[in-house]
């Protein structure tokens, strides 16, 4: 009864003209900057740290959270149109996104990712609504060791799906964990894999990556395989759902909007693994898990709907305790600090206002979000009718101006077509890219929590296994790896 008085305090905030605006301006500003790839929410919530200075703190982070939530929940759209997802949380969602968009599912595609994200961002607010404190008290639970086994299991999880073989699978994901460790080693100031250029001494950035792998290389492809066909034109088909694919996408979305709020609040995971971790749940428990990555509805259901959830759930952790679970939520815990703000445990004695009032601006910007995308999808899905090399430049385009507005290097280019090549070889040999991202991803933070294990118990590598929830995770990751090879001799020897 408590929560709803508070949720009604919220809503007689959130529902100020002023702060109705800001909420629509958010929203409808991260729904663009989603779309366009390079630019990501972390830049936009920058730039909207001025806009702040003059605007009560409530208002100022109701903006914010609009960009941020906003920026999930239209990236999907360059991911299934164009296999150039807008932000890291949408990757998963080319893998099945993209392929519906070439037979000729657009429509379908887009208002499936939309429906799951209303679904994700409204399970999360649900349960920041009721259960803020306590999974607050959980996530503090989780020490280093806890989070290098979660790392793991998120990996081997998604090793384990590939398709036609595991050791390509775990060479990929290898890969991307050695590229994730290029430049300064920030313990021991080493430079490790930089072969003397100070360009690599910072690393090398995911949206080079991930655009090289997944766009430049679709380019490439398409290059290759139709170069002398004529082109065929684009069907976006119908937005409308059957019955029966409601009914097929309704667990997945209700599982992975669980699986993506709890992710979301440990810190440090947030929406890109819960993306992952939904897309691999669901593929394990589709009895049809052979199809996808060629086009599953389920396959673009279940990682929008994890990533909105992750979202909204990563506001625990920096509400109730002040800690920012990622980059883009450390730019909005520094943005609060700056107005005076400080989050932690007294926040929702101190300053109820802000939490309440944002917690219940996420309940309209949900709707709004839905209301603005779903007249819009059969015009963005428009893109799919450019002629070929209109389409083709238009994504060299956005791959270049979103990798040179990184860091305004030339060698980040240079970088982008390496990466676009790596890309073109792995999918013509068969080497599945979402092991490569992944490992990209976690490589350094499952370095980092590792080091900081091994310092806390002396450098007793059995501190992964003492501790409970360190061991299961590891356990369950383990069975993830050996489960499919089982599987298979099993399947092998009744034949």
């Amino acid at each position: 009864m408590e929560s709803l008085s508070n949720l009604i305090y919220g809503f007689s905030i959130a529902l100020d003209p002023v702060n109705l605006m800001y909420v629509f301006i958010g929203v409808f500003a991260g729904t663009l900057i989603g779309m366009l790839p390079g630019l990501g929410p972390i830049s936009a919530l920058a730039l909207m740290i001025p806009i702040t200075f003059n605007l009560n703190p409530a208002t100022g982070l109701i903006l914010m959270a609009g960009v941020y939530y906003g920026a999930i929940f239209g990236g999907s759209t360059s991911s299934i149109l164009l296999n150039a997802p807008g932000v890291a949380g949408t990757v998963a969602t080319s893998f099945d996104g993209y392929p519906m968009a070439q037979k000729g599912m657009a429509g379908k595609a887009l208002a499936i990712a939309a429906y799951a994200s209303f679904v994700g961002g409204t399970v999360s607010i649900i349960g920041l609504m009721l259960i803020a404190p306590l999974l607050s008290k959980v996530a503090v639970s989780f020490g280093p060791a806890e989070y290098f086994s979660l790392m793991v299991l998120g990996l081997t999880a998604v090793v384990s799906l590939s398709d036609k073989s595991l050791t390509k699978g775990l060479i990929a994901a290898i890969v991307g964990m050695m590229i994730s460790i290029i430049g300064i080693d920030l313990q021991t100031g080493t430079e490790r894999y930089t072969f003397g250029s100070i360009e690599l001494i910072e690393g090398i950035d995911f949206l080079v990556v991930a655009l090289g792998v997944f766009a430049l290389a679709e380019v490439f492809f398409m290059l290759l395989r139709n170069s002398n066909k004529p082109q065929k034109r684009n069907e976006i088909g119908s937005l409308k759902l059957t019955g029966a694919e409601v009914k097929e996408i309704a667990a997945p979305i209700g599982r992975s909007s669980i699986l993506g709020f709890f992710t979301g609040v440990l810190p440090g995971a947030g929406a890109t693994i819960g993306s992952f971790l939904g897309y691999s749940m669901e593929k394990r428990l589709a009895k049809d898990g052979d199809t996808f990555g060629k086009g599953n509805i389920k396959g673009v259901a279940a990682p929008e709907s994890a990533n909105n959830a992750a979202c909204g759930g990563s506001f625990v952790p920096l509400l109730t305790l002040g800690v920012p679970g990622s980059g883009t939520t450390a730019v909005l815990l520094g943005a609060l600090l700056v107005m005076g703000v400080t989050p932690g445990p007294m926040m929702l004695e101190q300053r109820p206002d802000v939490f309440w009032g944002v917690i219940a601006s996420m309940y309209i910007g949900n709707i709004f979000l839905l209301v603005l995308n779903l007249p819009l999808i059969p015009y963005i899905a428009r893109i799919l009718d450019a002629p070929r090399p209109l389409l083709l430049s238009l994504i060299l385009i956005f791959c270049m101006v979103g990798v040179y507005g990184l860091s305004f290097s030339s060698f980040d280019l240079v970088l982008l077509l390496v990466f676009g090549l790596i890309g073109l070889v792995m999918r013509l040999y068969g080497f599945p890219a979402a092991p490569l991202i992944l490992g990209l991803i976690l490589g350094a933070l499952m370095e980092e929590s590792m080091r900081r294990a091994l310092q806390i118990s002396g450098g007793d590598w059995s501190t992964f296994l003492d501790k409970p929830i360190s061991l299961t995770l590891l356990v369950i990751a383990l069975l993830s790896l050996t489960l499919p090879l089982i599987k298979k001799g099993w399947q092998k020897a009744r034949r």
